[in-house]
């Protein structure tokens, strides 16, 4: 098979090359940079005035090459926010040329919203793909003061949030596992702090986001849903700058500068919360305005992270350029000294650019991820600690060929080795030795290798296409009970036990994922866009709960496992109106699904060796249709979306084998995202959402047994019921304190923003038991018994919530 795979990739090649022998005569090729801080470029062009048409932008690292017969030409390079250049070349041999963009000095913040030209949206073949420069997302209002990339994420079509404030998301009904999320090429397991209500995406650090819904590039692979690329800045080259912000709950720090003047270059980025700090010295009073928990128990609570992000890079030669990043965070959470949990991310990525020519690119890249939680519990007479996480190390080579300005061909390859640790326990409590299993760690390796074809046809259809083969191996050491043959779940009798030595092959998976995507210009301003992508994932997460948990577990495709394949065809309609500044959208998309799992409602997945028989296997479907309306250009930025979507499973266990809803199943999803620049001073900016909630499973009535009252629940009306929808508004306002004098270094701006505004009370959670004096509240001191029935409690999570920030740079 492996054979049969690479003879695809080697039709695909020669399939992709067009007619390029007689233009290969001169190649112009370089970098294009920020003329003030250095910082890449990504996704400015460089077009040839007098060959319509014909032009390239840059890639991830600012890279540009183009090969034109030889002659004289006049060339323009465009970056919105920066002022064009313009010059001639007589192209008669092959040259490098290094371009500084100034940054635009009239009108700057009009303009300084995206990082794409206004028709790219239109022109280009990626289609259900969204950017997000750092510069937007800061005009948005913040939760607790601190801006975020993955919640803005969040108000895009397609795109819901997993709950209350948190950063998890589901897109186009793939769950949060599903989304493969990057921090400068490293996969980034858990992306929340503050049990996810903030993403470990420092502000300050990050340049840029991508993100693909669909029409997935295939350099991509091992998530079916989405992938979020997070590019982070590499430090300001020229001179030395400090920014940072002071708030209510969390303060922040970041150095830049050069290392050596214009070839090398760092960044360090800091933050640190104080919320529990903060609680302890306000008054109860003011604490119950805003939550329904009891606010003397929330000031014994202990609830804080910390990050730290790093980036250095330097300009060996012309051809050779090294990248180090990484990341390290962790979140401490403790309730009075009777639990608690502690969970954290390190990430490191080690980089090689080098130029085999004019026209050959390439990446290679070591990569290093590790994430691992823990859970105390502390009791009287004993204390259990439990411990897990998981591990990968591996390496990608990336490379691109600039073989012609119609054509520019992708191809590469990864391997990496994944360790599974499930779970260590140890307690203090004698009686509890040997009643929990010892969990086996376990290990895999994951290969990929692909190529794909970015072919501009003629002035009206442009191609993208190409194929990704992947494989998976499970390996020992590592023990595989073996049952009747189709008996799991229904029937869990061990027949036998496998025992497998180190290294030794458990199981093996592989498969094509062919990717294409192609647009069909109608005019300068109308494009009918089609793309269709077909990912397998190898890895997923065992829980029972939607928003997801830090300590859930994530486990491999094993013999019981299978990786889930998904297919999806998307067809888009875009158009841009009044020159360009409003840019208009509708997509509609239909994913299918195989071997998705879900659990048993009262599984026990966290002390479980054989998951296996706590699973069910089935299909899934989910299709949608995207609209948006966005703003890009003027005083008045934003945005309009909503998502009309369904999102189903079905397996035979679950709901007597009928179609059910998923638990991210989310009907309807608006979002408005408006900012208003005033002057130079002030700007105010509102996000409202609307949402369908999430389905969920909802008692018919209770019984008793042994005095204790039990819900029942219709087995056939498995995630049948929605709890009230879900709609939120936040406002913001940030003041640019104004200069004494304009070469004044030092720089400051407040930030003003209140997270629901109108004080919605959003259901977090529900919880059916029997309920004592109809009035008492959760967390209240015990009082005497003078009713009791059966009911629900709902936790509401947040009420309104002000917060100010001080932001500063020098």
């Amino acid at each position: 098979m492996m054979k049969d795979s690479w003879g695809w990739i080697a039709l695909l090649t020669c399939l992709a090359l067009p007619t390029w022998a007689h233009a290969q005569k001169a190649t112009l090729s370089g970098y294009i940079k920020d003329a003030e801080t250095g910082e890449a470029l990504v996704g400015a062009s460089i077009l040839v005035l007098n060959e319509t048409g014909k032009g390239v932008v840059t890639n991830v690292y600012g890279f540009y090459s183009l090969t034109l017969p030889a002659g004289e030409y006049d060339f323009q390079v465009r970056y919105v926010g920066y002022t064009d250049q313009q010059f001639t070349l007589n192209l008669n041999q092959s040259i490098t040329r290094n371009i500084d963009l100034a940054p635009a000095q009239t009108e700057l913040a009009e303009v300084v919203i995206t990082s794409v030209r206004p028709e790219d949206n239109v022109q280009e073949v990626k289609m259900s793909r969204e950017t997000l420069p750092i510069e937007r997302v800061r005009t948005l209002p913040a939760l607790l003061g601190e801006v975020d990339v993955l919640r803005t994420v969040q108000l895009l079509p397609g795109v819901t949030s997993a709950g209350e404030g948190t950063t998890g998301l589901f897109v186009r009904g793939g769950s949060a596992d599903q989304n493969l999320i990057t921090l400068d090429e490293a996969t980034v397991y858990n992306p929340g702090h503050f049990l996810g209500f903030f993403s470990v995406f420092s502000p300050d650090a990050v340049k840029n986001l991508e993100l693909y819904k669909g029409g997935i590039p295939a350099k991509y692979g091992g998530r079916v849903s989405s992938v979020v690329d997070v590019q982070m800045k590499e430090g300001n080259n020229k001179k030395y700058v400090v920014n940072g912000g002071v708030g209510l709950i969390s303060s922040r720090l970041t150095i830049e500068g050069p290392i050596v003047k214009d070839r090398a270059s760092f960044i360090i980025s800091g933050r640190r919360t104080y919320a529990d700090a903060v609680l302890r010295v306000v008054p109860s009073e003011v604490i119950s305005w805003f939550t329904e928990q009891d606010p003397e128990l929330l000031k014994e609570n202990v609830l804080y992270f910390y990050d730290l992000t790093a980036k250095a890079n330097a300009t060996i030669n012309d051809r050779n350029r090294l990248f180090l990043s990484g990341y390290f965070g962790r979140d401490v959470l403790t309730s009075a000294d009777l639990f608690g949990f502690n969970w954290g991310n390190q990430t490191f990525t080690a980089r090689w650019n080098h130029l085999f020519s004019d026209q050959l690119f390439s990446n290679l890249s070591f990569i290093q991820t590790d994430y691992d939680y823990g859970v105390d519990v502390t009791a009287p007479t004993q204390s259990i600690e439990w411990s897990s996480g998981l591990k990968e190390i591996g390496g990608k080579a990336d490379f691109t060929w600039f073989a012609h300005p119609s054509s520019t061909i992708e191809f590469g390859g990864s391997v990496i080795y994944h360790t599974f640790l499930p779970g260590t326990f140890t307690t203090t409590d004698t009686t509890q030795e040997g009643r929990v299993p010892d969990l086996q760690d376990r290990f895999a390796w994951e290969y990929g290798a692909y190529v794909s074809n970015d072919h501009k046809v003629n002035d009206w259809l442009a191609l993208q296409y190409g194929v990704r083969w992947s494989g998976f191996e499970n390996i020992g050491p590592g023990d595989v009970r073996t049952y009747r043959e189709g008996s799991v779940p229904a029937d869990s009798t061990v027949l036998d036990t496998l025992t497998f030595a180190d290294g030794e092959r458990i199981q093996w998976y592989q498969g094509l994922e062919p990717r294409f995507a192609a647009r069909i210009l109608v005019n300068s301003l109308t494009s009918i866009k089609l793309s269709y992508n077909r990912a397998r994932q190898y890895l997923q997460i065992a829980s029972n709960s939607t928003a997801g948990l830090p300590i859930d577990r994530w486990v491999p495709a094993d013999r019981y496992i299978k990786p889930i394949i998904a297919d999806q065809v998307a067809v888009g309609y875009f158009q841009n109106f009044a020159d360009n500044t409003l840019e208009g959208s509708v997509e509609v998309y239909y994913k299918w699904l195989q071997n998705v799992i879900d659990f048993r409602p009262d599984a026990q997945i966290l002390l479980s060796n054989t998951l296996e028989t706590e699973l069910f296997e089935g299909c899934g479907w989910a299709y949608g249709i995207e609209f948006q309306l966005k703003k890009q250009v003027g005083q008045t930025t934003g945005w309009i979306s909503y998502t009309l979507a369904k999102t189903q499973r079905q397996n035979e266990f679950l709901n007597g084998g009928n179609p059910y809803n998923a638990r991210y199943d989310r009907t309807h999803d608006f979002s408005i995202v408006a900012t208003h620049e005033f002057n130079d001073q002030w700007t105010f900016s509102g996000t409202w959402v609307y949402a369908t909630s999430p389905a969920v499973s909802l008692p018919e009535g209770s019984y008793e047994i042994d005095g204790q009252t039990v819900a029942y629940y219709d087995p056939l009306k498995f995630n049948a019921y929605r709890m009230p929808a879900y709609h939120r508004l936040d406002l913001s306002a940030t003041w640019n304190v104004p200069q004494k004098r304009e070469e004044q270094r030092w720089k400051s701006s407040w930030n003003f923003s209140v997270y629901n505004a109108y004080a919605r009370q959003n259901i977090f959670s529900l919880e059916f038991r029997d309920i004592y004096n109809e009035d008492i509240r959760i967390g209240s001191p015990p009082r005497e018994i003078t009713s009791q029935r059966p009911g629900t409690i709902k936790t509401f999570l947040f009420s309104i919530i002000p917060s100010f920030t001080y932001n500063f740079t020098f």
